[in-house]
């Protein structure tokens, strides 16, 4: 079995509550999985478990087969194969690009200096740096200082490539083009990858599969399309993404599917749930899922409408973001393309029911009923 396999994982210190509490995370070679949450998750007290910087407390981690961590076994970090790339770029200013790489590799045993420098300079062509090679580190950019560190790190030849929020330091342009260089890069050389981030978007990007985490557990893992379009709790929904989230309860049950009601007269149709009347749902609806019309171009009789009243309208760009009070219950949608609309419209929202998830009420986390998925909802 090749890949990273962390099993049944728990990480305390001093005996308190575990900054890891019992996961299990299974990443297979060529694969790009990103730890994402908020802070105080877990996600890089697992990556620096993997990495050797931090030694377990129980269950164990394994690196191709081979243990590497466990609670009667530790493999150091300059052991473990792996290249890391730290949130600080971490370059020797007195040093040139070319010798920033070429110093680790050349530390290592058994590799001649020349076999050191061809690494060197195949890693630094390899991440676009090839004609600054003998450039002063202290005269590079923001994204050029993460090349070098990224060079550096394959320089190694590792068998896994860890990534510790490697670009919180760069500004907002400069962060989106390198997380497209940093996904192609690793792409292409096929390494195994544990990628830690709080940026949700960049955590989309970048990701084969996301690993959500909250309270040192796992809550969802999946393509970043799975846990966008079915999250399976509310704090999935509101982590990724934007999303309404509003409470209700089953009114009851017809041929083409369930009702649920979001507030006294406000009703919306559902795909049809196998529970009782009066059950507690939390209803999750992205706000780009609604389609905006006036209410007076709208038909009265649409089943699918929620008519109310703009209370808010900011323009984003793509997008118009409203806010609509559909009696006391308050909604948000995306109006796209962006146009202007006018606070104190009158609005009808159309809602695509194949869009909505529903998750029981105060599950965490739930299992959510979405276009070709039966949940527990349905089975309970």
């Amino acid at each position: 079995m090749t890949g990273i396999a962390i099993e049944h994982l728990v990480k305390s210190y001093d005996g308190s509550v575990p900054a890891i509490d019992g996961i299990d995370l299974k990443v297979d070679d060529g694969e790009l999985v990103v730890l994402l949450g908020p802070s105080g998750c877990g996600k890089t007290t697992t990556l620096r478990c993997i990495a050797g910087f931090e030694e377990v407390t129980s269950g164990r981690i394994l690196m191709d087969d081979a243990v590497v961590s466990s609670a009667s076994f530790f493999l150091p970090p300059e052991k473990r194969a792996i290249g890391m790339v730290f949130q600080s770029y971490a370059v020797w200013p007195h040093m040139s690009v070319f010798e920033n790489v070429a110093y680790g590799v050349r530390l290592k045993r058994g590799i001649t200096r020349a076999d050191a420098d061809r690494r060197a300079s195949g890693a630094l062509e390899t991440v676009g740096l090839g004609a600054l090679q003998q450039r002063g580190a202290n005269e590079l950019s923001g994204g050029q200082q993460q090349r070098v560190a990224l060079a550096r790190a394959i320089a190694l030849e590792p068998r896994a490539l860890l990534f510790d929020e490697p670009l919180s330091n760069l500004d907002a342009k400069l962060r989106q083009r390198m997380r497209l260089e940093i996904r192609a890069l690793q792409r292409r050389l096929g390494i195994k990858s544990v990628y830690v981030t709080h940026d949700q978007e960049e955590a989309m990007v970048v990701a084969d599969r996301i690993v959500l985490m909250k309270d040192g557990r796992i809550e969802q893992v999946g393509a970043p399309q799975d846990i966008y379009n079915r999250p399976n709790s509310v704090f999935c929904a509101e982590f990724i993404g934007s999303a309404n989230v509003i409470r209700g309860a089953i009114e009851g049950h017809t041929a083409e599917g369930s009702r649920i009601a979001l507030a006294p007269g406000v009703i919306i149709p559902a795909p049809t749930i196998n529970a009782p009347v009066s059950t507690l749902v939390d209803v999750v609806i992205r706000p780009e899922h609604f389609v905006v019309a006036s209410a007076q171009g709208a038909s009265a009789g649409n089943a699918t409408g929620l008519r109310g009243m703009v209370t808010e309208s900011v323009f984003v760009g793509a997008f118009t973001e409203i806010t609509v009070d559909v009696g006391p219950v308050k909604v948000r949608a995306h109006v796209i393309p962006a146009r202007a609309i006018d606070i104190g419209s009158a609005i009808e929202l159309e809602l695509n029911v194949d869009r909505m998830v529903l998750l029981r009420a105060g599950s965490n986390p739930g299992v959510g009923i979405t276009q070709h998925k039966v949940n527990k909802l349905e089975q309970t």
